[in-house]
């Protein structure tokens, strides 16, 4: 059943769900990149709550125009309208009053969710026809879509990327340096505008498949995940587009697989998985990269204390010290240095004395600050500046090996 899904064979609907989720997935994770690179991510959390009262207005409207008040285009648009006036208020409050970021994003958010449930209440009140099911809205709802549903999501998605493309270097330079950006003559809140505006067509696409609600997971996530993997912020954007499509089609196809599972908690339980599995293997800001890491560190800091403990005749207690020396070679299993493990012991107490000269010599200052107790000193100073040293320090120049 689930290799059908995959494959698109569970029919039309659920192939029509498949590839809107996917687009919408791919735009959702592009576009959050910009944001989350900008450290706005709970922006489209209020821009998607405030999307809720102008899908009950569209519908109202709609109905009193004698139309049919599920139109999809009628809801999107309306649910856009009042997206706008929900960012505009945000942005006002930031700029024109005391209030921080955060709690006006918490005053939108809250204004204009709790507008839109009083909205909903009211329209189930009414008893006009069509109006049962405007609640998918806040959770997404895929069940019946039409082909007509399915060209507006692929159509808003693909319009959403194409503008992307087209501000993609000043929306990057924003987000990480807006003050260069307004040195090079960009206006930085023209820029942010566009990137909230392209956030709220996401989030106004989104709403028939994952919801207001749960767009925000599909946003953000992906472009956390891209993170891990890469620092370059162009890999970043792919790999979230990358990460958001996969999530997405994955979702629809689990859910297409098993009718009593909803698709827009599926697609972001999916996007979690690619998220927690970044986070465990990605291979340089991964949970288990760093564990590795800090074994290698545990390592070299053992086989530098046993070195010195060797050189000034020192008893080693430390069994994680005494293996790794016997593993190196360095140390017979009667405790005894070979002959190499002399060398080595000799050569890491002279660096230690080499080292203890350079930080307390102000010429050296800046090769003191690399000093950690484990990094080689040839890495740092020149042959003639360590001849130097040593002539200073007195005593053998060569190490015997």
């Amino acid at each position: 059943m689930l290799w059908d899904a995959l494959l698109l064979q569970m029919g039309y609907n659920a192939t029509l769900v498949a590839v809107g989720a996917t687009l919408l997935g791919i735009s959702s994770g592009i576009t959050g990149t910009f944001l989350f690179l900008r450290k706005r991510a709970l922006v489209s959390d209020a821009i998607s709550h405030a999307t809720l009262p102008g899908v009950g207005l569209a519908f109202l409207v709609m109905v009193a125009l004698g139309g049919d008040g599920r139109n999809l285009a009628g809801l999107l648009i309306g649910s856009a309208l009042s997206a706008m006036a929900g960012l505009w208020c945000l942005n006002w409050l930031t700029r024109r009053t005391r209030l921080a970021e955060d709690a006006a994003i918490g005053a939108v958010l809250s204004v204009f969710f709790g507008f839109g449930i009083v909205i909903l209440t009211v329209i189930q009140t009414l008893g006009v026809g069509r109006q049962a099911g405007l609640e998918g809205f806040l959770l997404g709802s895929t069940a019946g879509m039409l082909w007509n549903d399915a060209l507006v999501i692929a159509g808003g998605g693909a319009a959403t990327l194409l503008l992307i493309m087209l501000l993609r270097r000043p929306m990057t330079l924003v987000a990480f340096d807006p003050e260069y950006a307004a040195a090079r003559g960009i206006s930085v809140s023209r820029i942010d505008m566009m990137m909230m505006g392209l956030v709220m067509a996401v989030t106004v696409v989104g709403l028939k498949i994952v919801g207001l609600i749960l767009i925000v997971a599909l946003l953000i996530i992906p472009a956390v995940t891209a993170r891990f993997w890469t620092e370059r912020s162009d890999l970043v954007v792919l790999l979230a587009g990358v990460a958001g499509g996969l999530s997405a089609y994955l979702g629809a196809a689990v859910s297409a697989s098993a009718p009593n599972l909803p698709t827009g908690p599926i697609i972001v339980l999916m996007s979690f998985g690619l998220f927690a599995l970044s986070l465990l293997l990605a291979p340089n800001r991964g949970v288990l990269a760093a564990v590795l890491r800090h074994l290698r560190f545990q390592r070299r800091v053992h086989l530098r204390q046993g070195l010195l403990a060797l050189a000034q005749d020192q008893v080693i207690y430390e069994p994680l010290t005494l293996r790794l020396l016997r593993r190196r070679g360095l140390l017979r299993a009667d405790g005894v240095a070979t002959e190499e493990g002399r060398a080595r012991a000799a050569k890491a107490l002279r660096d230690e004395h080499r080292w203890a000269l350079v930080r307390s010599d102000q010429t050296h200052e800046a090769a003191a600050a690399l000093y950690d107790g484990l990094r080689e000193i040839e890495t740092v100073l020149t042959e003639d500046q360590i001849s130097e040293i040593d002539r200073r320090i007195g005593g053998p120049r060569e190490i015997p090996v």
